[in-house]
């Protein structure tokens, strides 16, 4: 499949579960993004439109860290780092925004870790 398909399928899929999914205050949208390469988390309060919270495979604190960065460990770790993360802002439940991507590989196993980590979704 050609990617600009793949990408404008996914777009859709993302934007028929923004009409669902928001965040607020007391519940703010945890929201992921994959690339070839890194793996990206935000935490968002669509109500201010402010972000709370975010890691990456690119965070300063996981960088030097990690092997390889666009595997399903890299994202484990980056969902551990946003529960962290979230722990210091004093958040503790989420709404979960896999951002058009199929619930396996990386989106599932930073799910996971975010879940043992502390954060509820």
């Amino acid at each position: 499949m050609e990617t600009k398909k793949k990408r404008k399928l996914r777009l859709k899929r993302h934007a028929r579960l923004r009409k669902k999914v928001s965040g607020t205050q007391d519940r703010p949208r945890l929201v992921v993004f994959k690339s070839a390469k890194h793996f990206y988390a935000q935490i968002i309060d669509d109500d201010l439109a402010h972000t709370l919270a975010s890691a990456s495979t690119l965070s300063p604190e996981l960088k030097s860290s990690l092997e390889k960065t666009g595997d399903s460990e890299a994202a484990g770790k980056v969902g551990e780092l946003i529960a962290a993360k979230a722990k210091e802002k004093k958040i503790k439940q989420v709404v979960f925004d896999h951002g058009g991507f199929g619930y396996l590989g990386n989106i599932k196993q930073f799910a996971e870790k975010a879940r043992k980590s502390g954060l509820k979704f």
